[in-house]
């Protein structure tokens, strides 16, 4: 019988303000830490596309998913009434 190697369990970034962002993960939750912010409401005003690149800088094999993700990311927190559906476009969509 092969032994399991267990996963690493990212505790900061599951219990992160950011985990409560529409299709977040653990990996972008992880990479806004590692870029040090710490709430999601310090995403406010930050370009998407800059946070992208900032994350390319620290992370040379990135997948351009990441982005649209930032793009979620900074609508919801920008918009806290948000229109149900410009937020499902934007999920649905990786191409806006």
């Amino acid at each position: 019988m092969e032994s399991e190697k267990k996963k690493k369990i990212d505790y900061e970034a599951l219990q992160s303000s950011f985990m409560r962002i529409p299709q977040m993960d653990i990996a972008t939750a992880r990479n806004l830490i590692d870029l040090g912010y710490k709430e999601s409401f310090q995403l406010i005003g930050i370009s998407p596309e800059v946070l992208f690149e900032e994350i390319k800088k620290k992370n040379i094999n990135i997948s351009k998913e990441i982005l649209h993700k930032l793009r979620v990311a900074v609508y919801f927190v920008e918009n806290p009434n948000c229109d149900p559906k410009k937020l499902n476009s934007l999920i649905c969509d990786p191409s806006l």
